[in-house]
């Protein structure tokens, strides 16, 4: 059900799309990005990026869990919440809230942008 992203992953030589002067990334059509698939991860600079379709609307958080060093994106998703595949702790994959023990901290939510069937991403600051 998961995977990460071709064009941005870890051991890919490919460079990450470059952001425009607002810093808006083009990660492609939004069929190719997300496949038959629900969530992907992806590598952009220096943050590990979780996409999340849900009921049509695109939502990306942190990928690393602020608990334990696990993928969110290989998380069980149900609704708006992804269950961390480590410590079963739940987030909302709309704002990056932490909901339940044992996490304390939230993760990061990034900006989407969905125009004329194609994705963009602009990463918020730490």
């Amino acid at each position: 059900m998961n995977g990460i992203l071709p064009i941005v992953a870890a051991d890919a030589q490919a460079s990450p799309p470059s952001p425009d002067a607002q810093g808006w990334l083009t990660l492609g059509p939004l069929a190719e990005v997300f496949g038959d698939r629900a969530c992907r991860s992806l590598k952009l600079g220096g943050a590990q990026v979780g996409l999340f379709l849900v009921d049509g609307e695109v939502y990306a958080i942190d990928d690393i869990c602020s608990h334990g060093n696990a993928r969110l994106s290989e998380g069980e998703i149900d609704g708006f919440e992804v269950e961390c595949p480590l410590h079963a702790g739940l987030f909302d994959i709309r704002s990056g809230k932490a909901l339940s023990a044992p996490l304390t901290r939230d993760v990061r939510s990034h900006e989407i942008r969905l125009e004329e069937g194609v994705l963009y991403l602009r990463l918020v600051a730490a």
